[in-house]
């Protein structure tokens, strides 16, 4: 028998005054267990956001993003990547009608966001929820997504000791704050190199920049970047991301000087812990920030459909 949504259920696009709710949204959904739950961004993103109030109470949200864009001249098996994320209030996890219709408009709008997208590559339409949302998960399994990958978060507490390493002499590290769109090409030149499928696009590295402390560190040779990172604060703990070396420099300690450097910095920033993700099958990225102090805390699983 199918579930119809209640009359009494309002859905729309998030606005300003929802602030409050959506906090009490938040703390219910993560109370109890790790969730992937996306904060809503600033007001040019609400349009990517959808929310479902009942009785003055916020009890779900919707949001949809692009995530990676296919830069030209790459094999027509890569594809750009829309991400959904939908979460609603504990006891309406089983809510089938609810997820749905929120679902609907993410379908919509996800649409909308892929004929914005360079028309000759594919698009993925991609979810990720933590391996404890089963009722989550099955939603989107029961709707045709397929497995993906799947990825672990990772933490490190800074009150630990951080290592300090020497650099060869022949290589150069530095801070850089890419302040000019021809050096935000050639990070996004090199970021595309070393993920081909997944690159990270214009829009999200402006993004990523927009995030309090971020900074990019680099590792150069004769003048030549060789290797790679982003580090930034989320809330209350520091984000370190797309950690990078370039294959010829290789298993020269280059990205474990990167990841110490990173830390130290976090924590002169005040911030008392540090998060990162890899992919579970990537066991020598796992062997690397185990050696610097991570330790993996919970899996998120990621499934996808084809978009177009």
């Amino acid at each position: 028998m199918s579930q119809s949504l209640s009359k009494n259920v309002l859905i729309r696009l998030f606005q300003s005054e929802d602030m409050p709710l959506l906090g009490e949204l938040y703390q219910s959904v993560t109370i109890n267990k790790h969730a992937v739950f996306w904060w809503v961004g600033d007001e040019a993103n609400w349009c990517n956001v959808y929310c479902a109030f009942e009785q003055g109470k916020m009890i779900a949200k919707g949001q949809v993003s692009i995530i990676n864009v296919v830069p030209p001249n790459r094999s027509q098996e890569n594809k750009h990547s829309i991400y959904v994320n939908l979460k609603t209030v504990p006891d309406r996890e089983n809510d089938v009608a609810l997820l749905e219709t929120i679902y609907q408009q993410l379908f919509r709008r996800a649409n909308e966001l892929m004929n914005e997208l360079p028309k000759e590559y594919g698009t993925i339409l991609c979810v990720g929820n933590d391996s404890s949302e089963a009722a989550n998960n099955q939603f989107f399994i029961d709707k045709g997504y397929r497995n993906l990958y799947r990825s672990y978060h990772m933490n490190r507490d800074l009150k630990e000791p951080i290592s300090e390493l020497k650099l060869p002499e022949e290589f150069q590290f530095s801070h850089w704050k890419m302040e000019t769109a021809d050096e935000e090409r050639e990070y996004l030149a090199i970021e595309g190199e070393i993920w081909p499928d997944t690159p990270l696009g214009h829009n999200r590295l402006c993004e990523h920049k927009t995030n309090k402390l971020w900074t990019a560190m680099v590792i150069r040779y004769k003048g030549i970047i060789v290797g790679g990172l982003m580090a930034w604060q989320e809330q209350d703990y520091g984000v370190i991301e797309d950690v990078f070396v370039r294959e010829p420099w290789r298993k020269r300690g280059i990205a474990k000087y990167l990841l110490t450097e990173a830390l130290t910095y976090l924590k002169a920033n005040g911030l008392k812990n540090a998060a990162l993700m890899v992919v579970t099958t990537n066991q020598s990225a796992l062997t690397l920030y185990e050696s610097v102090g991570f330790h993996s805390v919970s899996e998120e699983l990621r499934y996808c459909i084809n978009l177009n």
